[in-house]
């Protein structure tokens, strides 16, 4: 529930809501930051390994890992930038920080995947040698890799959404491994040298729809679109629903990191009510519906309350001053 911290009539009101606490994300780091060292150790051994055997399957496997390892030096910075506290400058702190670099890794993944599946292509119709036993020595060193890191983050999976992803991330990882080691098998026993390209194809079809869709999110962010989830229709119904609001205007949503959603809004209120000094009930009453009705919990909202016969101020152009 939000807390509602009323302003004299006609000041702004902010709800902070125990969402915000810096405590979350900067629990279990030595989890990820162990997971971290065995993935980024693993891309140096399988980068090797793409440029040894000639492997499309373990070259794109390589990106792949370097995008997981990207994620997880992300959840870790998260993690250690999250207990810094807002400053005058950086009133949000670093929580930004992360949506530039998820959008920035999604850029180099989405450019890798692309080459990799149209290299898939031509290679599947015009195959390469491939050295497949020591594709098959990487994979399941890779394979091995990833199922200790996920040991590591199995026991505090639950504790926050970025030990959640992270699990995510090494099982994505563990995956492409068994994708690797399978394609060498056929290689070995069969000779059918297409396996190789015909796995970076499926790698990359699972890679490429989720690296698009986490650029398209993180641009969101940037663009500060309104919340998936969180119908401003809806919210501006909701709220002129209330007891003696006349008028909602100004209603703006956006997020700052990718859980931390914000609101703004002027809410106009009763002439009456607002000069007997209702508005601190009424700025209750408005934080605890942003907070409360909705899919998205927006734990963060900023509530500037007007009387009915309050007149906008008209704004400045450079030649009036």
């Amino acid at each position: 529930m939000a807390e509602a911290h009323p302003a004299d009539p006609g000041h702004e009101g902010h709800a902070h809501g125990p969402g915000h606490s810096h405590a979350g994300p900067g629990t279990d780091r030595w989890r990820i930051a162990t997971a971290f060292g065995i993935t980024a150790g693993l891309f140096v051994v399988q980068l090797v390994g793409a440029l040894w055997t000639g492997s499309l399957a373990l070259l794109l496997d390589t990106a792949h890992v370097l995008t997981d390892a990207g994620g997880l030096l992300l959840a870790l910075v998260a993690a250690h930038l999250s207990l810094r506290p807002p400053t005058a400058r950086r009133t949000w702190g670093w929580r930004r920080a992360e949506i530039v670099a998820a959008a920035l890794q999604a850029g180099v993944l989405l450019a890798v995947g692309l080459f990799v599946l149209v290299e898939g292509v031509r290679r599947f119709f015009d195959p390469q040698p491939v050295a497949s036993a020591e594709m098959i020595v990487f994979g399941v060193v890779g394979l091995l890799g990833n199922v200790v890191a996920m040991v590591v983050l199995f026991g505090g999976r639950r504790s926050n959404l970025n030990l959640r992803a992270a699990m995510l991330e090494v099982l994505n990882d563990a995956l492409g491994s068994v994708a690797v080691v399978v394609a060498a098998v056929v290689i070995t026993l069969t000779g059918w040298v297409q396996a190789d390209a015909l796995v970076a194809l499926l790698i990359g079809a699972l890679i490429v729809p989720r690296t698009i869709r986490l650029l398209t999110e993180s641009l969101s962010v940037l663009m500060e679109s309104a919340p998936p989830g969180l119908d401003l229709a809806d919210v501006r119904g909701h709220i002129l629903e209330l007891p003696h609001v006349v008028e909602v205007h100004d209603l703006h949503a956006s997020r700052i990191s990718s859980d931390l959603p914000v609101l703004t809004a002027h809410v106009v209120l009763e002439d009456e009510y607002f000069y007997s000094g209702g508005s601190a009930e009424a700025l209750g009453r408005i934080q605890r519906c942003v907070a409360e009705h909705f899919p998205v919990s927006v734990q963060h909202s900023t509530i500037q309350l007007e009387p009915a016969d309050h007149v906008e101020p008209e704004v400045c152009t450079p030649h009036e001053h």
